[in-house]
């Protein structure tokens, strides 16, 4: 009966599907993330150029921006390189560290905020002490000493966004393991004789698999702008790998007689982050038990 209550308090996947697709804004942020990830995955096809090969035409000066049009449909950078070409690789890079450091933020976070709700005591406490502290720190300050203290590169970037991104998530989940430890069904597990592993796989996680969803997609838009933040300000993925942040720092002194170079990138980066934040949102929304029912 217990194992009935429990699974019932659980969103089904179908239904929260079809909730999800009602919605326009969803559909919306998911197009826009299905377009970026099929440019980023399709970039050595769909590129017209290498995106580190320089092309100059003979008529403009060496290091002047061509603006767009004609061989080059988003123009070239100050060094000639094809802006489209630049773009769309630097989405792979984009996504790579969005994905792999906010899935690390996510294990950590479930990590530290299942162990401290489930256990408590000294335990408890000394995880989410150490949360409190880390939350204490600036995030983009925390990420800068960081990725300079380790040569900055794709993979460091990716691992130094997780380990600032992580705390949100923990208290989260930490709170959300501390309300089901107290749930009817929980106790009823315990009386049966059910350890620790089984209560803790069977009857939390699948609990709190809607919650890491939502924060999981949401984390993404967080770590992109974390990304672009940290390549802007020369301490993130290095040229000449394309990434949408170093792009716009490569090109900043060209804003006024070249702003394409400026504005292509900052839009790809706000889009992007409105995608995921979009379809978070409506995430949050379909999952939620209180909204069963609603369109």
């Amino acid at each position: 009966m217990t194992d009935v209550v429990a699974a019932d308090a659980a969103p089904k996947p179908a239904g929260a599907l079809v909730r999800l697709l009602r919605r326009k804004l969803a559909l919306f942020g998911l197009a826009l993330i299905v377009a970026v990830v099929a440019g980023a995955v399709f970039a050595p096809w769909l590129a017209p150029y290498d995106p580190n090969a320089q092309h100059f035409d003979g008529l403009t000066l060496e290091g002047a921006p061509v603006p767009p049009g004609g061989a080059f449909p988003l123009g070239t950078d100050l060094l000639g390189r094809d802006l489209l070409s630049r773009m769309l690789y630097g989405a792979q890079t984009s996504l790579i560290i969005g994905v792999v450091a906010n899935g690390l933020a996510l294990l950590i976070g479930t990590l530290v905020g299942v162990t401290a709700g489930w256990f408590r005591g000294a335990v408890g406490a000394a995880l989410m002490r150490f949360t409190d502290l880390m939350m204490a720190f600036p995030a983009l300050l925390l990420a800068i000493c960081l990725a300079a203290i380790f040569s900055p590169s794709l993979w460091i970037v990716a691992m130094v966004i997780a380990l600032v991104n992580w705390v949100q998530t923990a208290r989260i989940l930490y709170t959300e393991t501390t309300s089901l430890a107290e749930r009817d069904f929980i106790a009823a597990e315990k009386t049966l004789g059910a350890g620790t592993g089984r209560i803790l796989w069977r009857h939390i996680l699948p609990h709190l698999v809607p919650t890491i969803i939502v924060w999981g997609t949401l984390g993404i838009s967080t770590t992109v702008l974390l990304e672009a933040t940290l390549s802007f300000l020369g301490v993130g993925v290095q040229p000449p790998t394309p990434s949408w942040g170093n792009i716009i720092f490569e090109n900043q002194t060209y804003f006024q007689a070249a702003p394409w170079l400026v504005f292509i990138p900052g839009a790809a980066i706000l889009l992007l982050a409105l995608a995921f934040n979009l379809v978070g949102d409506a995430l949050r929304d379909v999952l939620d038990p209180t909204q069963r029912g609603r369109a």
